[in-house]
């Protein structure tokens, strides 16, 4: 999987477009990604990730960084020993063909506004 490219409220991955936030792993994209709670991350919101078992989730909270990680979810992930990263959305792109060239199990939530 590779992500192409991300500009405010559009994200490339694979050739492919989208114009909703997205959770990416394996082989894999889930489009109009949505959380309960807007701009907060809950573990719920993290099911699909959760089934999957990466080893390291990069969280993108946006352009300008505006989803928050409450500390409950933060310590679900870490009971389910899962490397959790948070950086705004163009970082977590860069962070994720980084690291999806090492061979890490890897995946991403992304928020592609705000």
């Amino acid at each position: 999987m590779h992500i192409d490219s991300y500009k405010l409220g559009k994200i490339i991955i694979n050739g492919k477009e989208y114009s909703s936030d997205c959770i990416v792993f394996g082989n894999s994209v889930k489009s109009n990604w949505q959380r309960k709670k807007g701009h907060l991350l809950s573990d719920n919101d993290l099911q699909s990730v959760i089934k999957n078992k990466p080893t390291v989730l990069i969280v993108g909270s946006g352009k300008s960084g505006k989803m928050k990680i409450p500390n409950e979810t933060r310590h679900f992930l870490l009971e389910e020993e899962i490397q959790l990263e948070i950086v705004k959305t163009n970082k977590a792109v860069e962070r994720f063909n980084e690291l999806s060239k090492t061979g890490v199990k890897i995946a991403a939530a992304l928020h592609l506004s705000c």
